[in-house]
């Protein structure tokens, strides 16, 4: 009973650390997150960017290891023996039986003078190795800011959407209102009511749909930053998103892009890595010349000797130089030779390859933030027209100058214009801002 008792304890206390470290957590995350901090909080607390950051580590110590091979290694040894054995006495006849104690005590270093310059290029990849992982780990942040971005500005495209359409909904009960005043005055017809309550539930349909898509979205943004599950995110509202922007020249952009995106780095680095190891592979066409050295000493109880002066007497030191000349291996070098060099046409192809890519999503982000521009201003010309249109046919309903069918086909036509408005908005305000990303500028609102 009592180890039921501890057992319940020790549950309960664990409970309890999970839940305090839960709390300790949430506490210290911002109540109301702006767009900087959702991209600075990722780029410091995101998985993958961290495994990548681990990386760098691992080629860090890779380097340590590179250079830790040009200087000598000294290795010790110790052996204690003991011996039973049978000897035959020569002066009494048959055998007698003799025990011996003995040690041996060593010391041994080796280094390397020469191998065709393969450590020292072993060195430089490594530093090369390095500096690929942190691009690599760059070109994640970018990713992972871009998406970020993405849906942060979602979420403020559906914020706008439901003010907007909760502000249609208000309208549509007024008008419901005024209509059952004019139905019970015998001013319209019952179907008329009718329709006014439809597009009263289609308004609230339509404003609860947009709710829950904001819901879905910072979800999303929730799960991009990774987050705790129980943490409600609240995201901050800028005064002004700017749509209408001067856009760089083309080409101005892609060689800002070629030039500072990491990814095109990381490429180019691949490229001089390849190279490095071709080197490294040529090294084993070269004799290794090595030197090493010595000292050991020991001593036996089957001597009267005592064990300081065996170890003295016993003492000895070695020093000596190794030449080894590669005069057959099976064609490992020129494997390894031939396997380098086709290493460096495909990091070639992919460094070309990388930066192809690059410049086809500068221009296609070139050509989005242009259009989105346009479509923006186009959308504004219409919501502007289609909101004063639908002032004047909510007067002219209070007013009994125009049917129900009539205002509610310029209702209709003023909440897909405002829709329209509200989509070009996101599409410009985002297309810029990737674009100014690729040339290397920082993402703000």
């Amino acid at each position: 009973m009592k180890s039921y008792i501890i057992s319940g304890l020790t549950v309960i206390s664990i409970f309890h650390t999970v839940y305090i470290q839960g709390q300790d957590t949430t506490q210290q995350l911002p109540t109301i997150w702006n767009l900087e901090q959702c991209i600075s909080y990722s780029k410091e607390k995101n998985i993958q960017i961290n495994t990548l950051r681990l990386t760098t580590k691992t080629s860090e110590q890779d380097l340590l290891l590179a250079k830790a091979a040009k200087f000598p290694n000294l290795s010790g040894s110790a052996s204690q023996t003991y011996t039973n054995a049978k000897n035959a006495d020569l002066v009494v006849g048959g055998f007698q039986t003799q025990s011996t104690f003995a040690g041996n005590y060593s010391l041994g270093t080796s280094v390397t003078l020469y191998n065709g310059g393969y450590l020292n290029q072993n060195i430089k990849q490594k530093k090369l190795l390095i500096e690929t992982a942190e691009y690599n780990a760059k070109a994640a942040e970018n990713d992972i800011a871009l998406q970020i971005t993405q849906a942060y500005l979602t979420i403020l495209l559906t914020k706008e959407n439901s003010v907007y359409l909760n502000e249609i909904l208000t309208t549509s009960k007024a008008q419901l209102k005024l209509g059952e005043l004019k139905y019970n005055a015998g001013s319209i017809a019952k179907k008329d009511l009718v329709q006014l309550k439809a597009q009263l539930a289609t308004d609230n349909y339509n404003l609860i749909s947009s709710q829950n898509t904001e819901k879905q979205n910072t979800l999303t943004l929730k799960q991009l930053l990774q987050l705790p599950s129980g943490y409600t995110l609240n995201i901050q509202k800028p005064d002004t998103l700017i749509a209408i922007l001067p856009v760089i020249n083309l080409a101005e952009a892609q060689k800002l892009a070629l030039e500072q995106r990491p990814e095109v780095k990381s490429s180019q680095l691949a490229t001089e890595t390849a190279e490095l190891e071709l080197t490294k592979s040529k090294a084993g066409y070269q004799p290794i010349l090595s030197a090493s050295g010595s000292i050991a000493s020991g001593y036996s109880d089957n001597q009267q000797t005592a064990f300081a002066t065996q170890l003295d007497n016993n003492f000895y030191q070695r020093l000596g130089l190794s030449l080894s000349i590669p005069i057959f291996n099976n064609r490992i070098a020129k494997t390894n030779v031939e396997k380098s060099k086709i290493a460096i046409d495909q990091s070639k192809l992919n460094l070309t390859n990388t930066e192809t890519i690059l410049a086809q999503q500068v221009e296609q982000a070139y050509i989005n933030a242009l259009n989105a521009q346009s479509q923006y201003t186009a959308a504004q010309e219409q919501l502007d027209a289609n909101k004063e249109n639908y002032r004047i046919a909510n007067e002219q309903l209070r007013l009994g100058g125009i049917t129900t069918v009539d205002y509610l086909l310029q209702k209709n036509l003023y909440v897909q214009a405002f829709q329209n408005f509200i989509q070009a908005k996101f599409n410009a305000v985002v297309s810029l801002k990737i674009y100014d990303f690729y040339k290397g500028e920082p993402i703000k609102l």
